[in-house]
This record gives C-alpha cells, structure tokens and sequence, in this order.
C-alpha cells in the first residue's frame, strides 16, 4: 500500500504566506521559500535592471521581483528582472510567462535556478532566460532562447566580454558592468 500523495499548492496557498522578508515561489504545487537577497545579488539585479530599460521598446515593460509571474495553476515565480508585455498584466502581476526571465545567482538558489527553475520557465513557453553570477572570479551571464519548445544555448560571456542579446529586443551587456 503506498502512502497518498501530498497535495499540489495554488496560488491562494502562496498568497497565505507571511509577509516576513523571504521571498515565497510556488514551483510544481511546493513553496520554495528565499532569504531576502545579499548585496552583490542586488547590486546585479539592479544594474541589469536599468540596462534593460534604457533599451527597450516603448510597448514593452522591464521590472523586477517582487513581481508574481503565474505560469500555471501550480507555479508562481518571482524572476530576478523580467521583460514582459503589459497587456499580459492583472491586479496581481503577470499572467503568463515573461518575454524574459532573469535570475541572480545566490548560494543558496544556484541549484534551484539552474534547474527546476530553468526547466518552469521552459515549459512556461518563456522565450528568453537569462542567469547572471555577481560571485564569480568574474561576473558571467548566460543566456538561453526557446527554440521549438526547448531552451539552446545564446550566449554565455564573463567579466568585460560583451553580449549582443536579439531576444526580447536589441541591447548589448558587458557582465563586468553589473558588479560593484
């Protein structure tokens, strides 16, 4: 006799968390629960941030988390920065997956946003998604765009290499230039 399964979480359970300074995700029907954020985390995020939106296009909105991006019934994430369509947008945040997700590197989320993540955000239909690492030797981003429904490789640079991204729209990012 097996045990029965744990029940898939919905958003109201997300919505039901504490207001606490951790930043509460519902990935799969689970609550994944983050410790607020470390400087060179935020530093980046911000950074990017503004890149981002002194380059994008007036129909198109740039933002960051907190920022609810409901992907389906059982998974609501808070990317890092995201680029998104403002007519996708409710009373409560976004409605279906972003043009682009980006994710900040933290030691405590390096697996998780390498990995199941990666893998919501692709089955989300998202079709950019990019990972910045503040804390390497020299600050990385890597960035992947779906293509027939599967995440490929766009690009991947460190330190002052510079990346010309295509995908929401045309900007360039020199990794280096997101760190303090």
């Amino acid at each position: 006799m097996s045990a029965p399964s744990a029940r898939m979480l919905t958003r109201e359970d997300l919505d039901r968390m504490p207001d606490d300074g951790n930043r509460y995700e519902l990935i799969d029907g689970e609550i994944v629960v983050s410790a607020a954020p470390v400087p060179p985390h935020q530093i980046a995020a911000t950074r990017l941030l503004v890149t981002l939106a002194a380059a994008c296009p007036a129909h198109l909105e740039v933002s960051h988390a907190p920022f609810d991006v409901v992907l389906g019934e059982h998974t609501v994430v808070q990317p890092d920065v995201l680029v998104l369509d403002p007519a996708d947008l409710d009373s409560r945040g976004l409605t279906g997956p972003p043009l682009l997700a980006v994710e900040v590197l933290s030691p405590s989320t390096r697996r998780r946003d390498l990995g199941i993540k990666k893998r919501a955000y692709e089955q989300a239909g998202v079709a950019a998604y990019w990972v910045v690492d503040p804390e390497a030797d020299e600050v990385t981003l890597t960035a992947w765009e779906l293509r027939d429904g599967s995440y490929v490789a766009a690009g991947a640079v460190a330190g002052d290499e510079v990346w010309a991204a295509s995908t929401p729209f045309s900007v360039t990012i020199a990794p280096s230039r997101l760190r303090r």
